[in-house]
């Protein structure tokens, strides 16, 4: 008697070993599900990513064309309002004020300067630009002592289009825009 109480024991043991097939399937969606879910969030991640360097970069250019005006003779503020930087490559200035230049050719070095960095030119790869904002365009207001320079460019994914500041940049719902006011005195 003692045997077969054995041998059920045993046999009991063998069949509970081991995970059933069922349990393999559901193991494998849930794992495949998790996978998914993390590639999804992936990609969500670098687009937000990218989205926040273009507007980083699009405000450092911002601060960038300020700092300029601010750098050079007061008088000479008129000479940078403009609602068309970006449309296309000025000609490269005859001096580029690698040592003394005038007010004068220090506005034209700066707006070269300016535009070669909003359209990414001041990096290229062997296909052309590679830097700069996606359909960039640059706008620079004056009232009085205050200046209103707008960045406006095209972003990958569409949202809801803002109203156009100072007539900068192509409307549309890819359309993003970083405006910086400053007071040049």
């Amino acid at each position: 008697m003692m045997k077969s109480n054995n041998f059920k024991y045993i046999c009991s043991i063998k069949r509970s070993v081991g995970m059933t097939f069922i349990e393999v399937l559901v193991a494998l969606v849930i794992l495949s599900t998790g996978i998914l879910g993390a590639v999804a969030l992936q990609a969500t991640a670098k687009q937000g990513s990218f989205d926040a360097m273009q507007r980083s970069l699009a405000s450092s250019l911002a601060q960038d064309i300020i700092a300029r005006i601010r750098a050079n003779n007061p008088t000479t503020i008129n000479a940078y309002i403009a609602d068309d930087y970006g449309d296309s490559l000025d000609a490269v200035p005859g001096n580029r004020c690698t040592a003394a230049c005038t007010a004068a050719e220090l506005v034209t070095n700066d707006r070269y300067e300016w535009e070669l960095a909003l359209m990414g030119g001041d990096v290229t790869s062997a296909l052309g630009s590679a830097g700069g904002l996606l359909g960039a365009t640059g706008c620079i207001a004056q009232v009085g002592s205050a200046i209103t320079v707008v960045v406006s460019w095209q972003a990958r994914k569409d949202i809801s289009d803002a109203a156009k500041v100072a007539g900068c940049g192509t409307a549309g719902a890819k359309r993003r825009q970083v405006v910086v006011q400053a007071f040049i005195i």
